[in-house]
């Protein structure tokens, strides 16, 4: 875990919003409002977002895939779920008149909390990790109450890569380690706080590179592997977004580079099953932080059925985002709603921050009293809060290698690349 000097460090300068994008398939029109007047005995979830992008689609997507299970089991306390889109907030209130609002920090914004307030509306904030939207909460309760956020805040993102690197270096040594990201904000923050906290706890960061996205994921990653192999690197903690994933996975395999890539995240498909295909098998070895729903590991009795849902309905792997949305919409939502026994706003946000539920990636979703998500303590998870889980690509399949206790579960182990590196020298 953080120290809480690290801590202090580090709040003061991340801003990241955690946000995994992925392809996406076929519309789902037919839930959204046709501006005919709408049945007073249905529940209305508004959606603040476009359908134009892909992270909107995903969303979308999973909260339509929610709804109609919900529907198929009788709605929420006899009341039908139906789903409303809508890329203003204004017109969510004051047009579709929506009971609940899903939606992305960076599409709400701050004003948003201000908004909420004023229409009494809860709203669940799939992505946002900036610690400002719950600080308000402390800091203004009656006011900014109505916010939930359904991912990570700045601080776990950071602690969820940290973790990792002190597990692996408790068990190999490992002390060198590079750094390399995609030249966007998403992995600025991320690398400003790792910059920071990784001296603190006794690693040595012996190389930071930034690249461009480059045009279809075509950069040619040779001379950065070749710098950081001269500088030793044992570690190279990947941050990079999109497609561009791919050659730089290519490029460490191809050239048998002497180091481990693990701690980060890495896209192009290389987080979830389609990974091995993507890249040929280039993948081998690969660690990179991922949610049992993605990386299709049974971790609750929900994990897989969703999984296999999603796909059956829309024909692709569920992302982050969109499994926030599913969650919030299918299980924490209706069962706060079904504890309260009413709609009334103050009840269910009362019900919500008593909320001890069973999603598709935590065993134990619970959140703290400025509305974020309780993270658990990988060291210590007995209480079986959300995490998450470092996974290996082995043999086609992605298996977990971090934390200890899922590791054990699973009967897994991490594994070297039969190519000579520091691996060689742990006894």
């Amino acid at each position: 875990m953080l120290n809480s000097n690290a801590l202090t460090k580090v709040q003061s300068i991340i801003w990241i919003a955690v946000i995994v994008v992925a392809g996406v398939g076929g519309g789902a029109a037919y839930l959204l409002s046709n501006g005919e007047e709408q049945s007073s005995e249905t529940i209305k979830i508004g959606l603040l977002k476009g359908v134009d992008d892909a992270i909107g689609k995903s969303i979308l997507q999973a909260v339509v895939l929610a709804a109609e299970q919900l529907n198929d089991e009788g709605g929420i306390m006899g009341k039908q779920v139906e789903v409303k889109l809508d890329v203003s907030l204004s017109r969510l209130f004051t047009i579709h008149e929506v009971d609940f609002v899903c939606a992305t920090a960076g599409h709400a914004g701050f004003g948003a909390q201000d908004l909420f307030s004023e229409y009494k509306k809860i709203f669940f904030d799939l992505s946002g990790a900036q610690d400002e939207f719950t600080q308000r909460i402390l800091d203004d309760f009656e006011c900014s109450k109505y916010y939930f956020r359904m991912a990570f805040n700045a601080n776990q993102v950071l602690q969820s890569i940290i973790d990792p690197l002190l597990f692996l270096r408790e068990q190999t040594g490992f002390n060198r380690v590079g750094l390399i990201r995609t030249d966007v904000k998403l992995s600025k923050g991320i690398m400003d706080g790792l910059e920071v906290v990784l001296p603190e706890l006794g690693f040595d960061v012996v190389y930071r590179e930034v690249f461009p996205l480059g045009v279809y994921g075509t950069l040619d990653f040779t001379s950065y592997f070749a710098v950081a192999e001269a500088e030793g690197v044992e570690v190279l903690v990947p941050l990079i977004s999109g497609s561009i994933g791919i050659p730089f996975v290519k490029e460490w395999y191809d050239r048998q580079s002497p180091m481990v890539i693990y701690g980060g995240y890495i896209g192009g498909g290389i987080e979830d099953t389609e990974g091995w295909e993507i890249t040929g098998g280039s993948c081998k070895y690969i660690s990179v932080s991922s949610i049992p729903s993605v990386a299709g590991y049974p971790l609750t009795s929900k994990t897989i059925p969703y999984r296999e849902a999603y796909i059956d309905r829309w024909g692709e792997v569920p992302d982050t985002i969109s499994s926030n949305g599913y969650n919030t919409v299918r299980y924490i939502l209706p069962d706060a709603i079904d504890r309260a026994g009413t709609f009334e706003t103050d009840a269910v946000i009362q019900a919500l921050e008593r909320t001890s539920i069973e999603t598709t990636d935590a065993r134990n979703f619970v959140f703290t009293s400025s509305h974020d998500i309780m993270m658990g303590d990988p060291n210590n998870l007995e209480a079986d809060y959300p995490i998450t889980i470092q996974f290996q690509w082995q043999n086609g399949e992605l298996v977990p290698v971090f934390p200890k206790k899922i590791i054990e579960e699973a009967g897994t182990t991490l594994t070297f690349p039969d190519w000579p590196g520091p691996w060689d020298n742990i006894s």
